[in-house]
């Protein structure tokens, strides 16, 4: 059963980790009646950013290494303004300046200030908010080669709401890139290659942590396991996710946020 049920967890944290739905908004429904048995939490989340990580990493992997070539030719022969290969991945970088920094500084006060399902319920609902009206009011007539320092910074600042549960990290950094009148799909671009430092540095983190615990062999098979159910799913819902807002806009996602929290409310309130 503890097999079968981290697997569970992988599959859900996999699918609400990159759909607009908040997989923290899942996982306080979920913990409550389907606990975990053999891991423990820290594992788990080993497990969830491994397997995450690895899932961004194949699906973008030509977008990768075009981003370290740009990179490099940066250094080598700076073209910032019209070259969009090398402009691309320090805009990656200055967006994720605003979370790294806030994280590092206030690591403490998100973890004890939103911990609660009330949390949960409200940004679910402003989440879902958001979404409807930043659909209505975005032009959403711009490619992710016209993107500039400013857009970056402004989804940078937004991706700090991410901290508080129930916001949804792929959700508050695609209504981001809408408020600058981005095309659906080239936000959520640029909200997924956003996600690969932010969740590789997580991973380091976590590891580091657990590097000083020792893992029976079940805890083992349950990480590698959970891991390439993670990679799996995640790759899959990535692609469906990219395919999905090319055609469909985000209310799909705002009307489930407004049943997730309607859920919420009626178990714990």
């Amino acid at each position: 059963m503890g097999y079968l049920v981290t697997i569970f967890y992988a599959i859900v944290q996999s699918i609400t980790e990159f759909l607009p739905i908040s997989s923290s908004g899942h996982l306080v429904i979920f913990h409550q009646f389907i606990p975990l048995t053999l891991v423990d939490h820290l594992t788990f989340d080993v497990i969830l950013h491994a397997g995450t990580l690895l899932s961004l990493i194949i699906y973008f992997w030509r977008d990768i290494v075009r981003l370290f070539l740009g990179f490099w030719q940066s250094l080598r022969n700076w073209n910032f303004r019209y070259d969009h290969q090398q402009r691309l991945p320090w805009l990656i970088i200055l967006g994720n300046l605003p979370a790294i920094i806030v994280g590092f500084f206030l690591d403490n006060f998100w973890e004890n200030a939103f911990r609660s399902v009330y949390w949960v319920i409200l940004m679910l609902i402003i989440g879902a908010i958001l979404f409807i009206v930043f659909e209505k009011i975005s032009k959403r007539n711009r490619e992710l080669n016209t993107m500039n320092i400013k857009d970056a910074l402004l989804i940078g600042v937004a991706q700090i709401l991410a901290f508080i549960p129930g916001t949804s990290r792929s959700g508050i950094t695609i209504v981001a890139g809408l408020g600058s009148n981005f095309k659906r799909e080239e936000a959520a671009k640029f909200s997924f290659l956003l996600a690969i430092p932010v969740i590789f540095g997580a991973t380091i983190k976590k590891i580091i942590q657990l590097s000083s615990t020792s893992l029976s062999i079940d805890s083992l098979l349950i990480f590698i396991l959970g891991a390439v159910v993670s990679a799996v799913v995640g790759y899959l819902v990535i692609k469906f996710l990219l395919r999905f807002l090319q055609r469909h806009s985000l209310t799909t996602f705002a009307i489930y946020r407004f049943i997730l929290a309607i859920i919420l409310i009626l178990i714990f309130i």
